[in-house]
């Protein structure tokens, strides 16, 4: 009987000591979770973060082919259900992606896009796919004469993400962004810029 009290007592003890640790790791985050189990990562809740990147693609009705180094800032919202993570993600980049052939400079100085996230979580990694709307700046120069056009368009991706502390995660994506064509005065044709992009970034949750 003693061993058996003594037995009761210490899982007891454990059980406690276990969800205080739960509840020191979550912290506010715990309440945008749904289904979660108390010793899975937590993925829901808002957060921020920025990442650096290389994009490379091509321009239609041209055969400029611009590419260059990408950074910007993202922030989004995560929902989470058991493993299934579900969200939004809005991203601002600068990009020095250009390429001059013969009389033509072509460059891609911003781009941005809004995004649904939909992805699987195996504990603190996840992996998830991502598509949305795009919109960003596409220049032309030639002869001196620059002409630019803000389009929009769509892309689609896929990544992973890794939490590597209770509020911070890395993350690296591709996306394939297809910002559509607009007429160009200065070369005479319909021009759009199509490209393809891997980056690395940082989020931090609230």
């Amino acid at each position: 009987m003693k061993r058996f009290v003594s037995g009761a007592l210490a899982l007891i003890a454990t059980g406690w000591t276990v969800s205080a640790r739960a509840a020191d790791f979550y912290g506010s985050r715990a309440p945008y979770t749904v289904n979660q189990p108390l010793n899975a990562y937590s993925w829901a809740g808002p957060y921020l973060g920025a990442n650096l990147g290389y994009a490379w693609g091509s321009v239609a009705n041209n055969p400029s082919k611009p590419s260059g180094f990408v950074g910007g800032v993202q922030a989004g919202y995560n929902w989470q259900n058991g493993a299934f993570v579900f969200g939004l993600e809005g991203d601002i980049q600068a990009t020095g992606a250009e390429e001059t052939f013969a009389p033509w400079k072509f460059s891609n100085p911003w781009f941005g896009t809004v995004r649904g996230r939909a992805g699987y979580a195996f504990n603190n990694i996840m992996f998830f796919g991502t598509g949305g709307i795009a919109f960003g700046e596409l220049r032309a120069t030639t002869f001196g004469v620059s002409e630019s056009h803000t389009n929009a368009g769509w892309t689609l991706g896929a990544g992973a993400e890794m939490g590597l502390a209770p509020n911070w995660s890395a993350k690296i994506e591709y996306l394939y962004v297809d910002l559509a064509n607009s007429n160009f005065v200065v070369t005479g044709a319909s021009n759009g810029y199509r490209f393809g992009l891997i980056r690395a970034g940082v989020n931090f949750r609230f």
